[in-house]
């Protein structure tokens, strides 16, 4: 996803290259922009429940999921099951960035409605559950007191035993003075997310910070096989940190403002990212990248809609573009 809070170079670009998604871009930041088995950017495939899938499910060509109730006349991005796979999140553009659940009452979905876990005084976004319970999220909410940057951090909160949530803490060993967004784990907890920090490759790179001790390293870029001199965000991450997609915008091969990219990973290196084709891609902006914590389906955002199709394609497409 992207919100806002961008430094004036970014917005610059997201408006010249992006009119239609500039609300998107500049009331967020650059974020969501969302497998188990062999994707993932969660935790592991849980036991118990099974994921209730609409119909049509799709087969090797997207299509829109849960139109009416996921896919509406608004902006509507990213993708999130819950870890007991009976609730779906995303956000919706409403008058701010809003995260919204909608559950499985046993016989269907129903009318979404705001994420327990959201606080509607600030833009949030890209929920998405961590190994550890905790949900992740990015916000615009001040770190401190007095603080008025705007700037998106990551943010997580933890269940409670009540049912309700704990405070929004931030994730200060990941986050920096500038913009991070969109979060996605691997089964050892290894975090990879997106951030537009001093130093990097380009505008904006993806990091990855290791789960080590029971604690977060200091990120790490992921260099030039994944990284460019452009923007790249939304990581997508497989739990065995063997496949990773993500977008990336305004580069030569691309169909269009953004598109995703996908890479396969070999011992400790990461082959060279490339384009993932016509299957997913378009005209428009592609971004939010997720797979469902049962392997079956990809889910992408793309043309103010959330889509779906079959996660075999992709997997497929990325094993064919690294061998």
């Amino acid at each position: 996803m992207v919100p806002a809070g961008l430094k004036a170079p970014v917005m610059g670009y997201l408006y010249r290259k992006h009119p239609t998604m500039y609300f998107l871009r500049t009331t967020a930041a650059l974020a969501c922009l969302t497998v188990i088995g062999l994707f993932s950017r969660c935790s592991p495939m849980p036991s118990g429940p099974v994921i209730a899938y609409p119909s049509p499910a799709p087969d090797t060509a997207a299509l829109p999921f849960m139109p009416g109730i996921v896919c509406s006349d608004s902006l509507d991005f990213n993708a999130a099951f819950s870890p007991d796979l009976q609730s779906f999140y995303f956000t919706r553009r409403l008058k701010k960035w809003v995260m919204l659940v909608t559950h499985y009452d046993g016989t269907k979905w129903t009318e979404p409605v705001r994420a327990p876990f959201a606080d509607t005084r600030y833009a949030e976004a890209d929920a998405t559950f961590g190994p550890d319970g905790a949900v992740y999220f990015i916000s615009n909410r001040p770190k401190r007191a007095g603080d008025s940057s705007g700037d998106y951090d990551i943010w997580r909160k933890r269940p409670l035993a009540n049912g309700s949530w704990s405070e929004a803490e931030n994730v200060t060993a990941i986050n920096s003075d500038s913009t991070e967004y969109y979060i996605s784990f691997a089964a050892n907890g290894n975090l990879y997310f997106a951030s537009f920090r001093r130093g990097g490759m380009g505008e904006g790179d993806i990091y990855v910070s290791k789960w080590v001790n029971g604690q977060y390293t200091k990120p790490e870029n992921l260099g030039p096989a994944i990284n460019s001199p452009l923007t790249e965000h939304d990581p997508c991450v497989s739990p065995q940190e063997d496949y990773l997609v993500f977008t990336a915008a305004d580069r030569k091969e691309g169909f269009g403002e953004a598109d995703l990219y996908g890479a396969k990973r070999t011992g400790q290196k990461w082959c060279t990212a490339m384009n993932l084709g016509s299957r997913v891609n378009t005209p428009t902006y592609e971004y939010c990248s997720y797979f469902s914590p049962d392997g079956q389906y990809f889910f992408f955002s793309s043309n103010f809609d959330v889509k779906w199709v079959k996660a075999s394609a992709i997997r497929d497409d990325i094993d064919k573009l690294c061998k």
